[in-house]
């Protein structure tokens, strides 16, 4: 059995971080990693993916970006390279090809058993991210026989598609980018729209990333929320990195032949079944879009800056005038579903009693339920921002002064 203060399980972003002040700290860690560095950005994204944040906010402790494109869109071999010389300039210790199979209480810490050998630590920090397992209703079973069903984590190319039509399940960031490009390799498609957030790519000038960094909503803390659990499951932003900085929103898809639905709501037999909920959705949408768009606006007039842009709203999302209530599979050509619908952690290996019956990890602020257990790069986790790459290093520098606390026997004070 091998022994450290530390193991982290997982060598993405937030692992990396961590892995960072550790050493900063002198306390002796290894990052166990089931792949390589950066595994599910190599192995669980589509070709055409881009972050759907600007270059300049790929921030790590340590690292700030210095290439010639500030406000360009790293594509996902780019992200890969970033993660990899990262992890190699910090010389981070990670153990590549090592899968967890088992973490559980010890008379020292905790045991962390893998397919190459067992660990000894101290403390545990679990960054093994936020999008293990694709999130898919248990209706999914009842589709009818010929129907391919596949996640994004599956998909990769419109070509690997069936030259036939195509149900987009889910239309926050995900789905529309991705009803957007089947559409364009002309497959039809038809997308099931739940709740989203609306949100331009470039407002007034400037990235909408950038205003929401500089007028503080990034930076919100646990604190200044009412409902955390509630926050933690708000839909990622509908928006699309790419070269010409576009904005993507159920407009924009409509405008180029995409069918706008309700939510998905059930199979029966080969009919489809919708929401009649698609316009109150989208009015709700729209309403959040423009509140952010006024709070811009506000921190604009109070800062006394002067911008050549003015202020502007957008048009109302348009509701086609009789939605899509009930669809039969085969006569809209149906062959293929992405079910668009979000991901969830994957915490089957965690024999430590801090799991909910929904598999939610019980933590506070990435302190877990269990003395010298910690997480990290989950959404909202500390702040708004935790689960972007720019995020964990503000989170894993509050984690692991608790966590050195704790490995010297002291009492922490709340991270």
């Amino acid at each position: 059995m091998q022994r450290r203060d530390v193991v982290i399980i997982g060598a993405g972003q937030a692992g990396l971080a961590m892995s960072l002040h550790l050493s900063q700290m002198n306390i002796e860690h290894v990052l166990l990693e089931r792949g390589l560095v950066a595994n599910s950005w190599r192995t669980e994204r589509w070709d055409s993916l881009r972050l759907l944040t600007p270059n300049w906010q790929s921030r790590l402790p340590g690292h700030a970006y210095t290439g010639e494109d500030p406000h360009g869109f790293r594509t996902m071999p780019e992200t890969i390279e970033f993660l990899s010389d990262y992890a190699q300039r910090i010389h981070a210790p990670v153990e590549a090809g090592t899968t967890v199979l088992c973490v559980r209480r010890s008379s020292e810490g905790y045991r962390v058993t893998t397919q190459l050998g067992e660990w000894s630590a101290r403390a545990v920090v679990i960054a093994s991210g936020a999008c293990n397992l694709a999130s898919v209703p248990s209706f999914a079973k009842d589709l009818p026989g010929g129907t391919a069903s596949i996640t994004p984590m599956e998909y990769r190319n419109p070509d690997r598609l069936e030259e036939s039509g195509v149900l987009v399940v889910g239309a926050s960031a995900t789905g529309v980018q991705l009803a957007s490009e089947i559409q364009k390799s002309g497959r039809p498609v038809i997308l099931a729209t739940g709740e989203h957030v609306r949100l331009p790519r470039t407002y007034r000038g400037r990235d909408i990333k950038w205003w929401m960094d500089a007028i503080g909503v990034l930076d919100m803390g646990l604190s200044e929320v009412d409902d955390i659990r509630r926050v933690r499951q708000v839909p990622s932003l509908q928006l699309i990195g790419t070269p010409e900085r576009e904005t993507i929103d159920l407009n924009s898809l409509q405008a180029m032949g995409v069918t706008v639905t309700g939510r998905l709501m059930g199979i029966d037999g080969r009919k489809l079944q919708f929401s009649g909920s698609l316009a109150n959705v989208c009015a709700l949408a729209d309403l959040k879009m423009n509140r952010l768009l006024h709070s811009i606006d506000a921190w604009i007039e109070r800062h006394g800056l002067s911008t050549a842009h003015e202020p502007c709203r957008y048009e109302p999302t348009h509701i086609p005038d009789s939605p899509l209530l009930h669809l039969n599979v085969g006569d809209a050509g149906i062959r293929t579903v992405v079910w668009a619908t979000g991901y969830r952690p994957d915490y089957s290996w965690l024999d430590v009693p801090v799991v909910t019956p929904r598999g939610e990890l019980r933590h506070a602020g990435g302190l877990v339920a269990s003395p010298g257990l910690y997480v990290l790069g989950l959404p909202f986790l500390r702040k708004r921002k935790s689960n972007l790459i720019d995020g964990v290093g503000d989170d894993a520098c509050a984690l692991s002064a608790h966590l050195r606390a704790h490995l010297n026997g002291e009492v922490p004070i709340a991270a």
